[in-house]
This record gives structure tokens, sequence and C-alpha cells, in this order.
């Protein structure tokens, strides 16, 4: 359960990565295991990545993100559209990183369901300060490393398309198709369709 997850500051190194999100989805699918899904993209190359340090860092992740995916939640990312296994990335994110789900419910889900459709710097800032104060390993997070956070935070709202740009920081509701929803509602994770503001 999220609420039992340590808050860590592991996005910096795997943000959304939809992409090698899909891709490992597909290997785990297929029967791999997670040592022969790591050996796999490593020996390959499959993230296409330059560094090798930079696929090594963000592997163990994914890897379990896609853990947390039952086989019908697997298969909606490779059978249908790109918007469906993007919202489904989006839940594994909330559900394998604490912090993250924290700000989704607290602040991108409060100001949507509020109509307060307007993402501030100090709406993250605010977010950041007060989770800092409330624990211990956050307060000694350096400033560096917030700002990161931020930045990835931001990003994934990009990516997913909550945010609909960093221009006007304009918030919009999620369109969850109702698969996903029934699903999520079934297996007792309601509270990642209430985090995305639906």
């Amino acid at each position: 359960m999220t609420m039992e997850l340590a808050y860590s500051s592991v996005l910096t190194g795997a943000p959304f990565m939809f992409y090698e999100f899909k891709l490992l989805v597909a290997l785990k699918n297929q029967g791999n295991t997670d040592e022969e899904i790591r050996t796999k993209v490593l020996k390959e190359n499959l993230f296409q990545l330059e560094k090798l340090s930079s696929i090594k860092r963000g592997l163990p992740y994914i890897i379990k993100r896609v853990n947390v995916l039952d086989k019908a939640l697997r298969n909606f990312v490779i059978e249908e559209p790109f918007s469906m296994g993007k919202v489904i990335n989006l839940y594994t994110i909330m559900k394998t990183d604490r912090l993250f789900f924290e700000f989704m419910n607290e602040v991108v889900a409060e100001k949507i369901v509020n109509q307060n459709l307007l993402l501030e710097k100090k709406d993250m800032n605010t977010f950041f300060a007060i989770k800092a104060e409330q624990n211990e390993a956050i307060s000694t997070w350096t400033e560096q490393t917030v700002r990161k956070l931020q930045q990835v935070h931001t990003k994934i709202l990009l990516e997913v398309g909550i945010l609909k740009d960093k221009k006007s920081w304009e918030l919009s509701r999620l369109i969850i198709d109702n698969q996903i929803k029934d699903h999520l509602i079934q297996i007792g994770d309601t509270k990642y369709i209430h985090a995305l503001a639906e």
C-alpha cells in the first residue's frame, strides 16, 4: 500500500519514461522474469540511451512499476491506445512513489476538484516545504534534489496531459477510460482514481 512506502527521490532517475515502461510491460507479458528483463535491456540497450549508468539507474524502478500491474492492466498498456497506457503508467508511478501520490492527491486533484485550474510555483514550494516539516528524510534533501523533483513532477503532468503547457500552467482533468476506472475499483485502488481527480 502507498502509505507504507518510504519517501524517496528516485523519480529524478526514473521519470515518466513511457516508451521504456511499455517495452518492459511487453517483456513481462512474454513471461520474462525481472532478471531476464534486466539482462535483455542492458545487453541489447533496449532503452536506446547513450549512458549505461542512466539505464542502470532507472531500470529497477520501471521494473517495480511493471510489477504492480496485473495481467489485465498489462494488456491494456499493450493493446489499447497510448492515452490508456499513459494513464496506467501514471497510476504505477503513484502506486510506487509516495511523494508523487501525495502531490497528485493533495495538490493536483484538489485544485481540479475545486476548479482552481492553475498550478503555481508556490503550490509546489508549499507542498515540498510542508512535507519537509512532516518528514525527517525529506528535510535532509538538498535544494537541488527538491528542484529536480519539482521539475520531474511537472514533466510527468505535461506528458500525461494534466498540465496543458509550461507557459500557462493550466491544469486539465484527465479523461480516464471506464475500463481502467472499473478495473481499479474492482481491485480496491479507488484512491488512485480520486488522486486523478475523477
